[in-house]
Parts: structure tokens; C-alpha cells; sequence
């Protein structure tokens, strides 16, 4: 949809990342560290004055969670490194994956590369909230993981602590392990909690949870997130880590240590995020399109169904080249898009006001 929407001269509302700059302290400080030299090799596990801000900052956010900087915090080239590397690390062939679905693309071949088979399960709309029972009866004895993702993308829904008690009980007394994406861990509205994984000591226990820098300060770019498991998992982890991409850049890492110690350049992203979802649902008040809520990541739904009844496909391309404003059809978020009836296309309000502004003109006139 990025590749229409800059064909077309389309407004490009579908992939994931800010139109805006990065914090310009942080791009200074990058380039600082590259002046002075710090251009070579990290060490694998990542540099250890970031991770030791890391732990820091989960200790001061999931005060229940105190990890240690040196066996239980890998720096990853990214969010989707982190969970490639995880499932590669600890998935075998003929395991079986749980997999909550709509979700982000990545999951899927991950599971299927190592030979293992994802097995499905639909969140429930509009709310797009975990159907536990039936989760609790794809549970066999070759389950070995299950992925959860919260906030969560496509959709905008979050995790609530009744829904981590719900998978803390299914999991309790297994082998089972979760791997938790929390990438937009700090974009989260209207003074909701992050249940992240690391709140719950007995499912951080079993549980691998995954974080993006490039989400949390608008520089998807660079490519660096990082991974929080305990020793034994972080261990096997490190394994694939290490012969996967080895080390990640090195500049960035200092910087990020640096800006990571002032906890205010992330604990004022929820407002500034919150104020985006609610001045682009201001400017396409009026319109046809229905907003699904939107609890927290930095995408809303809009329902079509009184503009057309095409495929969400369909109207997709069409949006992108006739309307000028490009957006990802949700149905291609499940294994079976085709049997997907829901008329919702995904937005990302990650945008200057500018950009959000001209959109919604050409969205009010539909």
C-alpha cells in the first residue's frame, strides 16, 4: 500500500511509522556518539549502560519486575527481530503456536519456518476482545507458545488484567510459554494501564516480552527494540541472536542510553499520541466512516459499510487511487482473508496534523 500510495501521489495513511522527526536531543546525541568514535561492534547482548536504563525503567514502570541488565535484556535490531528470534529460539517442528488473530504479519511465517503450526483463534469484534474458552480448548499437548499482543494492531484494543488472569490460569502448570509484543507499550489512552507481562512475576516466569524504540520515539528506521525474558530463556534466545544479526548499531545504543534518563521523553507519549487519535477522529466527523475504538497503538478502524460493499481489498486500491488516501484493509491481518466480511480498512494517525488534516478532506467527501 506504501508502494500505490507514492505511485498514485496518495496520502499514505497504511504503513506503521510517523511522517514527523525523531526527537531532535536524540538525533544530536546519535550523531555525537558517532563523532566520538563509538562506530564498531556492541557487544551481542547489547551495550550494557543501555541495558542497565532498561532495567531501570521496567523496575520504575512494573515495580514487580526487577530484571537483571546482563542475563535478562537483549538489544534486538527491532521489534521483529526480537519475536523472529524468539519463536526461532524456542519453537520446534511440530509444536503448535497459538495465535490471536487479526495480527501482525510477522507471526505467522516465523511459526511456519520452524516447521510448527499456528493455530488460530479470532478475537471477537467490535471490541475485538479474547474469546478465553475458546483459547483454553485449542490447548493440546503440543502447545508450545502462545503470542499476545497488546496494544494491539491492527485493532486498537488492549489487554485488561482480567485477561491476563485468564492467561496466567490457562498457562499456569504447563510447559506452555507466552511471548508477549508490546511494541506500543507507551501508546495507550485515556489513563488505561499497560498490563504488560512483566507486571505478573508467575507469567514472566514462561514469558518472553518484546519492545521498539522506533515506535516508542518515532525513528522506525533505526531498527532497534530489545527483548526482556528471564535467564533461562534469554539464554536460548541469545543463541539465535547472536548468529542472526550478532550486535546492533552502536552509536544509536549510547544515545539511547543517554535519552532513556529522562523518563519524561516516554511518559508523555500516551497524551501526545491520545491528542492525534482524537483530532483525526474531530476531522472525519461528518463523514460516513464509523470509528471502532481505539484503546491504544497509533491506528483507528473505520467501518466503510454506508460508503460501499466491496472487499476491504477493494476498496483499499480504490481509496488509494481514486480518493488519494492509502489504508490497509484488515482482512489481510488473518490467515483466510477472503472469508473476513468485516468492512474495515486501518488508519494510521501517526502524522503531522497536516497530513491528518488533508486526509480528512478527502475522506468528508465520500
Amino acid at each position: 500500500m506504501s508502494a500505490m500510495a507514492k505511485e498514485y501521489n496518495a496520502i499514505n495513511l497504511s504503513q506503521g511509522f510517523p511522517d514527523f522527526d525523531s526527537p531532535a536531543l536524540l538525533t544530536d546525541l546519535v550523531y555525537a556518539y558517532m563523532k566520538k568514535g563509538y562506530n564498531q561492534y556492541a557487544p551481542m547482548p547489547g551495550l550494557p549502560a543501555l541495558r542497565e536504563q532498561l532495567a531501570q525503567k521496567i523496575t520504575r514502570l512494573y515495580p514487580s519486575c526487577t530484571p537483571n541488565a546482563d542475563t535478562e535484556i537483549t538489544i534486538t535490531a527491532g521489534g521483529t527481530q526480537a519475536i523472529y528470534t524468539a519463536i526461532t529460539a524456542l519453537v520446534h517442528a511440530a509444536d503448535e503456536v497459538i495465535v490471536l488473530e487479526p495480527c501482525y504479519d510477522c507471526y505467522v511465517p516465523a511459526i511456519q519456518l520452524c516447521g510448527a503450526v499456528p493455530v488460530y483463534v479470532s478475537l471477537q469484534p467490535p471490541q475485538y476482545r479474547v474469546p478465553w474458552q475458546e483459547v483454553r480448548s485449542k490447548i493440546t499437548a503440543k502447545t508450545r507458545m502462545i503470542i499476545i499482543n497488546t496494544p494491539h494492531n491492527p485493532t486498537g484494543s488492549v489487554f485488561t488484567a482480567q485477561d491476563m488472569a485468564e492467561l496466567q490460569n490457562i498457562t499456569s502448570g504447563t510447559d506452555i510459554l507466552v511471548l508477549s509484543d508490546e511494541v506500543y507499550e507507551h501508546v495507550i489512552f485515556d489513563d488505561q494501564l499497560h498490563e504488560s507481562i512483566l507486571r505478573y512475576p508467575d507469567l514472566y516466569a514462561r514469558s518472553i516480552a518484546v519492545f521498539s524504540f522506533g515506535k516508542t520515539f518515532h525513528n522506525t528506521g533505526w531498527k532497534v527494540g530489545y527483548a526482556v525474558a528471564p535467564p533461562y530463556l534469554t539464554a536460548e534466545i541469545r543463541k539465535v541472536h547472536q548468529y542472526l544479526v550478532f550486535s546492533v548499531n552502536t552509536p544509536v545504543q549510547y544515545a539511547l542510553a543517554e535519552y532513556l534518563q529522562n523518563p519524561e521523553h516516554y511518559l508523555t507519549l500516551p497524551e501526545f499520541y491520545r491528542q492525534k487519535r482524537d483530532l483525526f477522529l474531530q476531522l472525519i466527523q461528518g463523514s460516513r466512516f464509523k470509528p471502532l475504538h481505539t484503546s491504544g497503538s497509533y491506528f483507528q478502524l473505520l467501518d466503510y459499510s454506508a460508503i460501499a460493499n466491496h472487499k476491504d481489498t477493494d476498496f483499499a486500491v480504490w481509496l488509494t487511487q481514486q480518493v488519494g488516501v492509502a489504508a490497509i484493509p484488515v482482512s489481510v491481518f488473518y490467515h483466510q482473508p477472503h472469508t473476513v466480511q468485516d468492512k474495515l480498512l486501518r488508519f494510521c494517525f501517526a502524522k503531522k496534523d497536516q497530513t491528518l488534516e488533508q486526509a480528512a478532506q478527502k475522506l468528508l467527501k465520500l
